[in-house]
């Protein structure tokens, strides 16, 4: 019998508090874990879940029902604030997320800068709202975590992704301007998302790593508007998740300066030797989903029950899943994560 209700739990670990053993998680919108097995099985699918909000709340009750995580997690892609902010998106199918096809602006010197409480009401964002609502009141014991694109990749999801990453260097005032504009609107959804039930908020900020910004930008971008945007999520009393793509070498140093309540990364970062090195970290992550698509169920229960033994703090996938990874595996995961008692 379990100790704490998967709610409990989760909260525990993000306030650094003691528990029985690690949560196992898939935040969702980044890390999304709306395969086609579950829409399959269930009926409730994709695309027609990103535009209800019924359908929304159901398809992310049939993914934590299904696989086993402990939380639901909502929206399913990342582009609800690209396509607010006026970027064209393709929605996608049933195997395939949606994806920006075309930026609004060529520039960040010719961003067009509209009022924040407008937006904070139109395209998608009251679809997530809604749904948010309605499963958390539905369902109190399992945590909501809110998803949002974080705002370096939010910022290249509106001006042209290489003329925005070369501006950060040679327009930096405009950068600024742009990424502030950004930041807000983010802590705006954020609190939306908050006041309908959201337990907590994870940010995944795929653009905002070491390899694509080197250690100079990271810092003098990522990691301020990360923190701008975390302080924002905490001065309203909720955690706050920040996935890091990629490699961590060039930026490992600063890693430690994130606000966030944890830290997850992919699964090429040894959690064990980021852990070791910075103890006062809570780690999330990091299992392989090349190894969630291709692997066995076995190999994933090991590779599962080596991550609670390594003592990461939280259980994820370690990036955003493939929408054919196979059920099988992800319910070996989220097993293998429950038979380890650490305590």
């Amino acid at each position: 019998m379990s100790i704490f209700t998967p709610k409990e739990r989760l909260l525990r670990v993000l306030n650094k508090e003691k528990v029985e053993r690690p949560p196992v998680i898939c935040p969702g919108g980044m890390m999304n874990a709306a395969i086609v097995d579950i829409m399959k099985k269930t009926g409730n699918t994709l695309p027609e879940a990103h535009f209800d909000y019924n359908l929304m709340a159901s398809l992310s009750k049939d993914v934590q029902e299904n696989t086993g995580f402990e939380n639901f997690g909502i929206p399913f892609c990342m582009t609800v604030e690209a396509e607010v902010l006026g970027s064209d998106i393709n929605f996608g199918s049933l195997s395939c997320e949606p994806k920006i096809e075309k930026e609004l602006f060529p520039s960040v010197s010719k961003v067009i800068y509209k009022d924040i409480n407008t937006m904070i009401n139109s395209g998608r964002i009251g679809t997530v709202i809604e749904a948010g609502n309605l499963i958390s009141k539905k369902y109190p014991d399992v945590p909501l975590i809110g998803n949002l694109t974080g705002p370096i990749s939010t910022a290249a999801s509106i001006v042209d992704p290489m003329t925005f990453l070369k501006e950060l260097r040679k327009d930096k005032e405009n950068s600024h301007m742009l990424l502030d504009y950004v930041t807000d609107f983010l802590i705006e959804y954020a609190a939306y998302m908050i006041d309908n039930g959201a337990t907590a908020i994870s940010i995944g900020d795929p653009t905002a790593t070491g390899e694509i910004l080197g250690p100079k930008l990271f810092q003098e971008y990522a990691l301020f508007y990360l923190n701008k945007l975390i302080d924002g999520i905490h001065a309203l009393k909720v955690p706050a998740i920040v996935h890091i793509c990629g490699k961590m070498n060039a930026v490992r140093h600063l890693i430690p300066n994130i606000k966030s309540d944890a830290i997850s990364t992919d699964a090429v970062v040894n959690l064990k030797l980021l852990k070791e090195d910075y103890p006062f970290l809570t780690t999330m992550g990091n299992l392989s989903t090349f190894l969630l698509e291709f692997g066995t169920p076995d190999k994933v229960a090991q590779q599962s029950e080596r991550l609670v033994k390594d003592g990461i703090d939280i259980i994820s996938p370690a990036c955003g899943l493939s929408t054919s990874s196979s059920l099988a595996n992800i319910t070996a995961m989220t097993n293998g994560v429950k038979e380890v008692q650490n305590v």
